[in-house]
């Protein structure tokens, strides 16, 4: 494959991933959590990256758009860890401990909490969550990125 195939199928891995998550939220009313926006970002960023790379020769953005889908694939490993469990999320968007806590925190607890939650898993497939997948996607995209460093 050519190094302009390689971008343009990470770019577009990213942009068919934001399409599928913006689907989610926008056909199927499932509002997306704090740490599902926290995905996003690196995604957007592939894509910009992306664009940049087929414009310019040189390994800097593939090298950039590698590390942006580490980075969101970082965050879906947390965020899967998070909705399994494993450890807290931010205080932000999960239940959290309410011992110790008096009927009226726990009710100002209750009342400042946002609608969606990032330790409930909105939706899945064989086992693994939306956040899962993406996390396995993005390592594919990285490893894409960097055939496409290399090839530079």
């Amino acid at each position: 494959m050519t190094r302009k195939m390689l971008i343009l199928f990470s770019a577009g891995g990213s942009a068919a991933l934001m399409l599928g998550a913006l689907g989610f939220q926008y056909i199927g009313e499932m509002p997306p959590c704090k740490l599902c926006y926290w995905q996003r970002y690196p995604h957007i960023a592939a894509i910009v990256i992306g664009v940049l790379a087929l414009a310019f020769s040189g390994r800097v953005f593939p090298a950039f758009g590698a590390l942006a889908a580490l980075s969101t694939a970082l965050v879906g490993g947390y965020h899967s860890g998070v909705e399994r469990m494993w450890w807290e999320g931010p205080t932000s968007c999960t239940s959290g401990s309410v011992g110790g806590l008096s009927a009226d925190d726990l009710m100002a607890q209750i009342m400042s909490a946002p609608l969606v939650r990032c330790d409930d898993i909105a939706w899945e497939m064989l086992g693994l969550s939306m956040a899962s997948w993406n996390m396995l996607a993005s390592l594919g995209l990285c490893v894409v990125w960097v055939m496409a460093m290399k090839r530079s």
